[in-house]
């Protein structure tokens, strides 16, 4: 009967062996969520270079051009509005005073016409020349009469003008007043998406690659992990050894071919030797399961550094979840509205400018006639006074009305003077505001309606795509990181469960302790020589050799292990 207390024995092989089974089976658990991980962040990887990949594409691109153009033009269109503005209101004071030069200008034709009827009737009591008189003053008032038609034509045409301008003034103040900082706005907006849609794209290839660095740790921590798993085995191995050497002290197993038997020197002995190799297998297996759990904490990180990536790629530099494409597709309809709000206000202003095209060329069509015929009216007056005057004193009283005749005329003369470069005025605050309109022409910006429609199916396609990319990486992520933490805990658990064989160790020291130390005898270094052929592993030998060397043994076991080390290369070349 062994001198060590058999249910000592007992519960230090139980302990042993349930190390042993839990070793096993949470070390083939954890390689196989490793291996699933490892699978699964390959595809987070792929998946992220998917959405690097999408967001360097053409489809992005073409959006970004048209972010950038619709931003400039509504840029221009509101940096536009108040010279607008103020040219449509140059044009109305300038349209008021032509009003004003026609009024004075009107009378003065009607002054001809009266004063030609007045030089009829003194022509019809001359007795000389009657019908050459008459005829002179039924010239110049037919003239007066179709100048007066003229001018009447353009003071109707004055008022529509004015009116148009007013309108058009009116509604450009109105709208300026109320749309011209959403126009600025607007175009910030655009602008900012445009450089941020630049950033991303820009950006999306350094992340790509810092996705990439991440990879590469992980997988180097899981193959760190996975090598450290292969000591779980190793570990299991001397567990098991130990076990069976506990088994040689607490009686030999029946056989048909005896096992020596130790001697109580050589069970004391025995149990020391597998106390010291308990401890010393838990020592070096508390390292491997610490780095297995630093291992595993190293690729949480990283994995969530991945969907990190993701996150920004995919929403912003806050990380939020949604899309910085479905901005830039709201602030594109935001912009399409203000354009179509454009396109009718600015609808008033064309009105008016083509008034003013319409009006200005009957003006100076109007003026050269009436230049015309001031001249010819000047000429009949000069003419029919230089006859009247050789009639003495009969014709005294029609060379006063001639000369009245012609110094009306000149009064004409000078009054469309004063108009035309009024005309001048209005007709360049027209060429400068055409060209404004040509520049933020509503009709142009809405040319951009088919790009911006457009962009957005190209950013709606790709939002939709990077959405789905984006859920597969949160999601594979949230499954990547169950695993690993799954793993984690095992390991814990794991590790907290093996530091109970030093406690184990202690109570076989404990009751294998006697007042000398064991003397084992020869039938024990048998015992021991088997329990050292039995061993897979260089530093449980190493364990067993330290252990005989504090006995003053050596084991025959023990030498020809080392003989067969330094004979395995003894130097010579057979080839």
């Amino acid at each position: 009967m062994s001198v060590i207390p058999a249910d000592t024995l007992a519960e230090a092989i139980a302990a042993t062996e349930d190390v042993s089974s839990r070793i096993e089976d949470v070390f083939a658990r954890v390689g196989q969520e490793l291996g699933r991980g490892h699978l699964i962040f390959k595809e987070l990887n792929q998946g992220l270079a998917t959405l690097s990949s999408e967001l360097s594409g053409a489809e992005i691109e073409g959006a970004a051009t048209a972010l950038q153009e619709i931003a400039a033009r509504l840029s221009d269109l509101a940096q536009a509005l108040p010279a607008e503005t103020a040219l449509l209101e140059t044009i109305g004071k300038s349209t008021t005073e032509a009003s004003a030069l026609l009024k004075p200008l009107f009378k003065h034709i009607q002054m001809i016409t009266i004063i030609a009827r007045s030089a009829r009737i003194e022509a019809a009591s001359l007795d000389s020349d009657r019908e050459g008189f008459l005829a002179f003053t039924q010239e110049a008032y037919d003239l007066g009469k179709a100048v007066q038609g003229a001018i009447e034509g353009c003071a109707r045409d004055q008022e529509r003008l004015f009116e148009a301008v007013a309108t058009a003034s009116g509604r450009q103040k109105e709208f300026e007043s109320r749309y011209r900082n959403q126009l600025a706005a607007e175009s910030a907006e655009l602008g900012s998406a445009y450089a941020g849609l630049h950033d991303q794209r820009r950006n999306s290839g350094h992340l790509a690659d810092r996705a990439s660095s991440s990879t590469r740790k992980i997988a180097e921590a899981v193959g760190s992990a996975i090598v450290s798993l292969q000591a779980g085995d190793s570990t299991r191995q001397r567990l098991e050894h130990v076990s069976h050497g506990l088994g040689l002290v607490s009686g030999p197993a029946p056989s048909l071919v005896p096992e020596p038997v130790a001697s109580d020197d050589g069970a004391r002995a025995i149990c020391q030797l597998q106390a010291a190799q308990l401890r010393d297998a838990q020592r070096e297996f508390g390292g491997d399961i610490g780095q297995i759990v630093r291992a595993l904490t190293a690729i949480l990180h990283d994995a969530g550094s991945v969907v990190g990536h993701g996150r920004t790629l995919f929403g912003g530099e806050d990380g939020s979840s949604s899309s910085f494409l479905t901005r830039i597709k709201q602030t594109l309809a935001h912009a399409s509205t203000l354009i179509a709000t454009c396109e009718g206000a600015g609808r008033s202003v064309d009105e008016a400018l083509a008034i003013v095209e319409d009006t200005l060329a009957k003006f100076r069509q109007a003026i050269a006639g009436l230049a015309e015929a001031t001249i010819d009216i000047t000429l009949i007056g000069m003419n029919a006074g230089l006859k009247a005057s050789h009639l003495g004193s009969r014709g005294s009283a029609f060379v006063v009305i001639a000369n009245e005749l012609k110094a009306t005329a000149d009064q004409v003369s000078v009054g469309a003077g004063r108009l035309r470069p009024v005309l001048d005025g209005i007709e360049r605050s027209a060429g400068e505001l055409k060209e404004l309109r040509l520049q933020g022409d509503p009709t142009q910006l809405a040319k951009l309606e088919p790009q911006i429609l457009q962009a957005l199916r190209e950013v709606e396609a790709g939002n939709e795509r990077l959405g789905k990319l984006m859920s597969r990486l949160v999601d594979e992520g949230a499954e990547f990181e169950g695993l690993m933490n799954s793993a984690q805990g095992l390991m814990t658990a794991l590790g907290e469960g093996s530091a109970a064989l030093p406690t184990v160790a202690a109570r076989l020291e404990t009751a294998s302790a006697a007042v000398q130390e064991p003397r084992p005898q020869a039938q024990d270094e048998a015992v021991l020589d088997q329990l050292f052929a039995r061993y897979t592993m260089e530093r449980e030998r190493d364990v067993h050799r330290e252990f005989l060397q504090t006995l003053g043994l050596a084991s025959t076991a023990t030498m020809r292990r080392v003989e067969a080390v330094e004979t395995a290369d003894d130097g010579i070349e057979l080839f």
